[in-house]
């Protein structure tokens, strides 16, 4: 079984029920819904969707609510703005009135006060530069040092600048309230700045009475400084490398991916890689040998999942792409991984417990892992040691915790209603896994459960073999 999951955003290209029924059976473990484009109608309506099919499929397939977060963009123009090298940009704010030829405005009325002479503004994901030359009260003039062709409502990226945006806005808000009546699995928070960002994300669902996971997305230079503290406080973590590679020199972009894989793996949190993994699919049925070796490597780090964007939502072979990282991904896992696993830091008894069974079955042929866990932690504790060979069989009377563990390196969850008896919860997941051949007589099965002694319950690990 490949153990790196696999995300695809939904859009365009994937919107009808059977091409999600078809990513679903060529590998698809998370759904991502990107409200930075995606309707609240069209959310509504796609999430009982996406249920029903996976239920049809036998599937634990997993819901990422994506927020837009505090975008900075470009006002509407009726047509493009053509810029040519050395021409003045004019950005107004708070309908300040125009001065300049080639002007637009900005939705952030603080652009004006945040921006210095000589800061660096980056439009249309990197691909217009552009250097701020002087300030007046609600306008910024901006020399252009590439030439481009700027339309509506274009992304604005300020490397290393402090900008004074709430973390969540209204929309935000408002996505957020319906992802918790849907009941999604997973929140992302995008453009993250601090962990104080993540905990009023994480306030934000208590109060909607939802309990999905919160994920940081890591892309801009604030959050990079301070990574080890936005990892503690997030559930999860996103290698966001669209923005996160305008935002940071480009050569340093593989080494950040690399430091945030390592400590989300050190501290027990998943990871997720996305973004151009696969970006020249987008138009061509095949993908070039460096997005091979793009995924390869993000496996091989062993991240928990990677993530398809624009290949499904606008791409002409969403189905195709997912094929390819199935068979990349499944290919790179049984050469091995990169190791991180071996600094993760285990600070409890059941962090403890939990690695004795990962080294148990490390040091045995044929070995599987079967974890019973009620809300998740046993199961991701597991993943996060990265076992050698070993699937893990997660077991979970919860319906939500099983779809939350689509999302964790190398765990099956599997729904079971749990006995009193440990014991007997023990044997039906056993004939579960002989009913669905997912084990075969004579494997080694490596048990992590609570055991009952003299009315007292207590976590063990124990070895069976198959029958």
């Amino acid at each position: 079984m490949r153990k790196t999951k696999i995300i695809c955003t939904l859009g365009p290209a994937t919107e009808k029920t059977e091409t999600i029924r078809q990513l679903i059976a060529r590998g698809a473990d998370v759904f991502r819904l990107n409200m930075s484009h995606a309707s609240r109608e069209s959310v509504r309506e796609i999430v009982p969707r996406i249920r029903k099919l996976a239920n049809e499929l036998g599937r634990p397939i997993g819901i990422l609510l994506d927020t837009q977060g505090p975008a900075i963009r470009t006002g509407p123009l009726k047509t493009p703005v053509v810029l040519n090298k050395g021409d003045i940009l004019e950005f107004t704010v708070r309908g300040a009135k125009k001065t300049e030829k080639k002007s637009v405005e900005v939705n952030y009325d603080k652009f004006a006060n945040d921006v210095s002479v000589g800061d660096t503004v980056l439009v249309d994901n990197g691909l217009i530069k552009l250097v701020v030359v002087e300030k007046k009260k609600n306008r910024v003039l901006c020399r252009v040092i590439t030439p481009a062709a700027l339309g509506s409502r274009r992304h604005i990226n300020l490397p290393g600048i402090h900008i004074s945006l709430p973390p969540l806005t209204k929309k935000d808000i408002a996505d957020v309230d319906l992802g918790a009546k849907l009941g999604v699995d997973f929140v992302a928070l995008s453009f993250v700045r601090k962990p104080s960002d993540l905990t009023e994300l994480r306030n934000l669902l208590q109060r909607k009475k939802s309990k999905a996971c919160v994920m940081a997305k890591i892309e801009d230079q604030a959050a990079v400084e301070s990574i080890e503290e936005m990892i503690r406080a997030a559930d999860m973590v996103m290698v966001a490398r669209g923005d996160l590679g305008i935002e940071v020199p480009m050569e340093e972009l593989p080494l950040i991916q690399r430091r945030i894989v390592k400590n989300c793996i050190r501290l027990g949190k998943p990871v997720v890689v996305a973004t151009h993994l696969l970006e020249s699919m987008i138009n061509n049925r095949v993908p070039t040998r460096a997005e091979i070796t793009d995924v390869a490597n993000a496996t091989f780090e062993q991240a928990d999942a990677i993530m398809l964007s624009g290949e499904t939502t606008v791409g002409h072979y969403p189905v195709e792409c997912v094929e390819v990282l199935n068979r990349v991904a499944a290919r790179i896992e049984r050469s091995g991984g990169a190791g991180y696993a071996e600094a993760a830091i285990l600070e409890d008894a059941r962090q403890k417990t939990v690695a004795a069974a990962v080294v148990l079955a490390n040091s045995l042929p044929r070995s599987k892992i079967i974890v019973f866990t009620r809300h998740g932690t046993m199961a991701r504790n597991t993943s996060n040691l990265r076992p050698q060979r070993a699937t893990i069989f997660a077991f979970t009377p919860s319906e939500e915790v099983r779809r939350q563990l689509s999302i964790c390196w190398g765990v099956y969850p599997i729904r079971i209603d749990f006995s009193a008896d440990p014991n007997v919860t023990i044997k039906t997941a056993q004939k579960y896994l002989r009913d669905q051949k997912m084990t075969t007589p004579g494997d080694n099965l490596v048990i992590v459960s609570d055991s009952v002694s003299d009315g007292t319950r207590s976590d063990c690990v124990h070895l069976r073999t198959a029958q």
